[in-house]
C-alpha cells in the first residue's frame, strides 16, 4: 500500500465552547481526489486548516511527509502585505518552480499581474489565491470552495487543470458537477465525525440517504429497547428480593448509547412572505438595446416572460447579466427597442453581496434589524428563535457577531434576510455560493413550489439544470439567444457551453481591430501615379515568407530554454547560469509575441489586398 503524503487521526478540536471535531481523521494518498463534503459549520473548513497547518487541534495527530508540498486556498485570502498581485504569486514559488506558470494562470483567471491588491474586489483576490495554490503544482491541493467568484468558462477551465495535474487533491465545493468531475474519494462531516467512502461525490448522496434511514431505524430500535427495559425495572425488579445488576447496567449503557448518537441533522425550512399573484404576462422585451461607453451589452433583444417561469441567465463575467437583468426588472433603462413590465409585479432581489452584512451585528438583530425578538413577514411574524430555528441556526447563535460566521452561515442569513419579503418576481443573483448541499436541496424545493417567477444568475450547472424551464446565454458582442430547458439542454441545442469574453491579443479583441482597421485602410489606398490599388510591396512579401521559419526557430529555443530551467537543481547548483537562462527567455517570448503581432497583420493584409478590398 502506498503510504499516505498527509494524514490527520483522532482530531479533536472545542470552538466557543461546542465540540465542532471530536474523532476526525483524513488520510490523503499521493494522487489522490477527495470531496471533504458536510452541512455548513460542521468542520469542513476548520478540517482542511487543521491538514493546512493553520490551525492546531485540541487533541490528535498530524502528518505531513518530510519534503511535501502542499498548497491551501482558504475562503477569504488577505493579500494586504503585497503591493501587486504578481509578487503575490512569485512569493509562494520555491526554488525550481516554473516562473511563467504564475503568469500564465493570471491571464487565465483574469487578473493583472500589475494590480494593486487593496483595488481589487473579493472576487479578484480569490482568483489571485488560486494562481498563486495552483502555481507551483504541490504534492497536496487543498481547495476550500475553488469555484466561488468563477464564472461558467473558467469553472470549465479550472476543472480540465485540476483534472491533469498530479496533485493529491481534497475539495470543499458546493457544485455538484465540479466535484462529480474530479473526485474519486468522498469524506463526509458529520456531528464532528469524518466518514468515509471509497467512491466519488456522484456516490455520496445515496449513500448518505441510506446510511441516515439506517441510523433512524437503529435509533428507533434502540428507543423501543429501552422503554421494554425499563418496563422490566419498574415491575420486573419490585417482583425479586435482589436486583439484576447486569440488566441495570445494560439499561445505563443504552440511555448514554441513545445520548451520544447525536440527532439526525435538522433541514431548513425555507418559506418567504406571500405576494399577491403577478399578471400573466411578467416582462415583454421587443429588439432591445443598451450600450456602455460605445460597447454593445444587449443588442436587439427580444423575448417574453410569462408568470411562474424559471429562468436562467448565464455568461462569462463581463457579459452583462446583471444589466439584463436590471432591463428586464425596470431598474435600468434601455437605448432602444420596448420594455413593457407586467402588473402587480412585487419584485425581490436576493443578490448574496455579504458585504451588505454589517460585520459586527449579531445574528438575531440582522434578521429583526435590530427592532426587538420578532421577524416581520409581510403582514405576519414570527418570534425570531423560531425563525433562526427554519434556516438551522441554533438559539446560542442568536448573539454571535456576523464576523464569526462561516461563509455558509452567511450564505443562509442572507437567504434568510431576503425572504421576509413579500414578492411574486424573485431575482437570484449566484445564490449558491458556500451553501450546504442540503440547502441547496431545500431551497430547490423551495423554488419549485414558489407561484411566483423566478429569474436565476449563476455559474452552478447543476443547480440551473434542476431549476431552470429556461436559459438565457450570452453569445457575445452583445448577442443574448432563449434556450428550453437547463444549462445541459443549451449546451446540447447550441452545441457549446458558455465562452469566455474576448480578450486583447493576437487574434482577438483590440488588437484584430487595429489590424482590420490596418489592412482596411491599406487595401483603399491608390498608387498615386496608377491610380491602381497598391499590391504588397517586395520587403512585405520577403517578411510574410520568412517570419514562419523565424517563429518556428523561437518556439524552438524556448521550449530548450523551459527545459533546462525545469531542472529543480539548476538554481543551487548555478544561480548566475539559471539567472541567464531566465533572461534569454523572457527576451525571447517578447520576440515572439511581436514576430507573431506582424506575421498575422502582414497576412490580414495580403488577404484584403487579394479579395480586391
Amino acid at each position: 500500500m502506498t503510504p499516505p503524503v498527509l494524514f490527520l487521526k483522532n482530531i479533536a478540536l472545542t470552538f466557543g465552547g461546542k465540540p465542532l471535531l471530536t474523532d476526525a481523521d483524513l488520510q490523503v494518498e499521493p494522487g489522490a481526489r477527495i470531496a471533504l463534503v458536510g452541512r455548513n459549520g460542521s468542520g469542513k473548513s476548520t478540517l482542511l486548516k487543521i491538514a493546512a497547518g493553520r490551525v492546531e487541534a485540541d487533541s490528535g495527530e498530524r502528518f505531513l511527509q518530510p519534503g511535501a508540498t502542499l498548497r491551501y486556498l482558504e475562503q477569504e485570502p488577505d493579500l494586504s502585505a503585497f503591493e501587486t498581485i504578481g509578487a503575490f504569486i512569485d512569493a509562494g514559488l520555491a526554488p525550481g518552480d516554473d516562473p511563467y506558470r504564475g503568469a500564465y494562470l493570471l491571464e487565465a483567471l483574469d487578473v493583472d499581474a500589475q494590480a494593486d491588491p487593496k483595488k481589487l474586489s473579493g472576487g479578484e483576490i480569490r482568483r489571485a489565491a488560486l494562481a498563486r495554490a495552483l502555481a507551483p503544482q504541490p504534492d497536496i491541493l487543498l481547495l476550500d470552495e475553488p469555484t466561488n467568484h468563477l464564472d461558467l468558462p473558467a469553472i470549465e477551465w479550472l476543472e480540465a487543470e485540476l483534472r491533469q495535474m498530479k496533485s493529491a487533491l481534497v475539495i470543499i465545493s458546493h457544485d455538484r458537477r465540479f466535484l462529480s468531475g474530479l473526485t474519486r474519494e468522498t469524506v463526509w462531516m458529520d456531528r464532528g465525525v469524518a466518514r468515509h467512502l471509497d467512491k466519488g461525490f456522484e456516490a455520496f448522496e445515496s449513500w448518505r440517504d441510506t446510511a441516515l434511514e439506517e441510523e433512524e431505524t437503529e435509533a428507533h430500535k434502540l428507543e423501543r429497547k429501552i422503554v421494554r427495559e425499563e418496563h422490566w425495572v419498574t415491575h420486573g425488579v419490585s417482583g425479586r428480593r435482589k436486583r439484576n445488576i447486569r440488566r441495570l447496567k445494560e439499561l445505563g449503557d443504552l440511555r448514554q448509547k441513545l445520548a451520544t448518537r447525536g440527532k439526525t441533522p435538522g433541514i431548513v425550512e425555507l418559506s418567504t412572505a406571500e405576494g399577491s399573484a403577478s399578471g400573466k404576462l411578467v416582462a415583454e422585451l421587443k429588439n432591445v438595446s443598451k450600450s456602455y461607453e460605445g460597447r454593445k451589452v444587449v443588442s436587439d433583444f427580444s423575448t417574453i416572460i410569462m408568470r411562474g417561469e424559471r429562468i436562467g441567465i448565464v455568461g462569462p463575467n463581463g457579459a452583462g447579466k446583471t444589466t439584463l437583468v436590471g432591463l428586464i426588472t425596470g431598474k435600468i433603462s434601455h437605448d432602444s427597442g420596448n420594455i413593457r413590465l407586467g402588473i402587480n409585479l412585487e419584485t425581490l432581489v436576493i443578490d448574496q453581496k455579504r458585504d451588505m452584512l454589517k460585520a459586527d451585528w449579531a445574528l438575531k438583530d440582522a434578521l429583526t434589524d435590530g427592532a426587538g425578538d420578532t421577524v416581520v413577514m409581510g403582514d405576519k411574524t414570527k418570534h425570531v428563535m423560531s425563525y433562526m430555528k427554519d434556516f438551522l441556526f441554533l438559539p446560542e447563535q442568536a448573539r454571535t457577531p456576523v464576523s464569526a460566521l462561516s461563509g455558509g452561515e452567511r450564505g443562509r442569513l442572507m437567504l434568510a434576510r431576503g425572504l421576509r419579503t413579500p414578492c411574486n418576481f424573485l431575482i437570484l443573483d449566484e445564490p449558491t455560493n458556500d451553501l450546504d448541499l442540503e440547502t441547496l436541496d431545500l431551497l430547490q424545493e423551495f423554488l419549485a413550489d414558489f407561484d411566483g417567477t423566478v429569474l436565476l444568475v449563476s455559474h452552478d450547472r447543476d443547480f440551473l439544470d434542476r431549476i431552470c424551464t429556461s436559459v438565457i446565454a450570452s453569445d457575445g458582442d452583445g448577442i443574448w439567444h432563449r434556450y428550453a430547458g437547463g444549462y445541459s439542454d443549451m449546451v446540447a441545442q447550441k452545441g457549446s457551453g458558455v465562452k469566455s469574453r474576448a480578450k486583447d491579443g493576437p487574434g482577438t479583441g483590440t488588437a484584430k481591430a487595429k489590424r482590420e482597421d490596418t489592412a482596411a485602410r491599406s487595401s483603399s489606398e491608390t498608387d498615386a501615379k496608377t491610380g491602381q490599388k497598391r499590391k504588397l510591396s517586395f520587403k512585405e512579401k520577403h517578411a510574410l515568407e520568412s517570419l514562419p521559419g523565424e517563429i518556428e526557430t523561437l518556439e524552438s529555443e524556448i521550449r530548450k530554454l523551459k527545459a533546462a530551467l525545469s531542472d529543480p537543481d539548476l538554481y543551487s547548483a548555478s544561480p548566475e547560469k539559471f539567472n541567464k537562462f531566465t533572461a534569454a527567455l523572457e527576451k525571447r517570448d517578447a520576440m515572439l509575441a511581436e514576430k507573431e503581432e506582424q506575421w498575422l497583420e502582414l497576412e490580414d493584409l495580403r488577404e484584403q489586398l487579394e479579395s480586391g478590398g
